[in-house]
Formats: C-alpha cells, sequence, structure tokens
C-alpha cells in the first residue's frame, strides 16, 4: 500500500501536481495515522509523524512521489447574517464565547448545525439559513491545532457560580485514528 508521509501546503502545490484527490470532512482533514481511499477509490496510509490539519487544497505527498490533493468536502453548516456590520459582529461575540468553531467571511458566519445557537442568533436579530458547502473555521488566537479545536471531548467551566454561568464541551481531534 502507498504511503503519504508529508504534506505540501495549498501554496506549494501546483495545479497539474496532484495525480489523485481526496474529499474529506473538516473533522477527517485532522489526522496522524489513518487508512483511507481516494475519490478514484484507490487506498494509501496517511503515515505522518504527527498529527496534522490538511487545508483545503493541501498535497499529500506518496512515497512514489505521487501527489494527493486534499479536497474539502461540503458539509451542511448554519449561515448566520444579520441587518448590519455591528449585529453580525455582536452574533459574533456571542458565537465565540461559547467557544464555537465559527468561519467568519464578510458577511456572514457559518457553524455546524446547533438548534441553540440558532435560536440564540435569531433572539439577537440575526438570520439562519442551513446551507452544504466546505467549512473552515477559523484558528485559535493562541496556536496550537489552528483550525482544528474540534475533535475529542472535555468539559470545562468557566467558574462561574451555579445556575449563573455555563460550561462547555469541547471537541479536539488528536488524531488518534
Amino acid at each position: 500500500m502507498k504511503r503519504a508521509t508529508s504534506v505540501l501546503p495549498p501554496s506549494d502545490l501546483r495545479a497539474s501536481a496532484a495525480s489523485r484527490s481526496i474529499t474529506l470532512t473538516r473533522e477527517d482533514r485532522y489526522r496522524r495515522r489513518v487508512t483511507w481511499r481516494t475519490d478514484s477509490d484507490e487506498a494509501f496510509l496517511l503515515d505522518l509523524a504527527e498529527a496534522t490539519y490538511l487545508a483545503d487544497g493541501c498535497g499529500l505527498v506518496l512515497e512514489d512521489g505521487d501527489v494527493v490533493r486534499v479536497r474539502a468536502a461540503a458539509e451542511d453548516l448554519l449561515e448566520v447574517t444579520a441587518a448590519s456590520e455591528v449585529a453580525l459582529a455582536r452574533i459574533a461575540w456571542h458565537i465565540g464565547n461559547r467557544h464555537t468553531p465559527a468561519e467568519i467571511t464578510g458577511g456572514a458566519i457559518y457553524i455546524q448545525p446547533d438548534h441553540v445557537l440558532a435560536e440564540m442568533v435569531q433572539g439577537l436579530g440575526g438570520k439562519v439559513a442551513r446551507v452544504s458547502r466546505p467549512f473552515e473555521p477559523e484558528g485559535g488566537a493562541y496556536g496550537g491545532h489552528g483550525t482544528l479545536e474540534a475533535g475529542h471531548h472535555h468539559g470545562h467551566s468557566h467558574g462561574h457560580h451555579p445556575g449563573r454561568g455555563h460550561d462547555h464541551a469541547h471537541k479536539h481531534d488528536h488524531g488518534h485514528s
């Protein structure tokens, strides 16, 4: 079985360099070692030294020099919009306060489906629409796993008083596949 042992960033991958592709969800694009099948059904082993985020458009370099281009799969998401930039910024602050992975664009915020967050957004005057598109949420402000801050679960409390605070479950995938 062919092995992919290194990753080329999207900026280093020429359009003609990749002979194959693999389409993966955001969560699946954070791995260290896993057997995958390309979009044309060819098996290969991803075998990296450490868990790595595979951005849309990056290349997985196989031992024989061939390259498999990573494509971000369309995912079910919520598109959050608002009547003004200030209203959208306020909504973004509230979404961020819940430590929810979010993709920020010029006119919308994209989050994974969550009825509680959808109701919160609507309560803040925002609009929510279901869409299907690739998901590339913002990376962490302090480095670390960058855009991969979701995959293995652990809870934490912000130290608020019972009944007045809030707990969050975080998802971090450390690529132990």
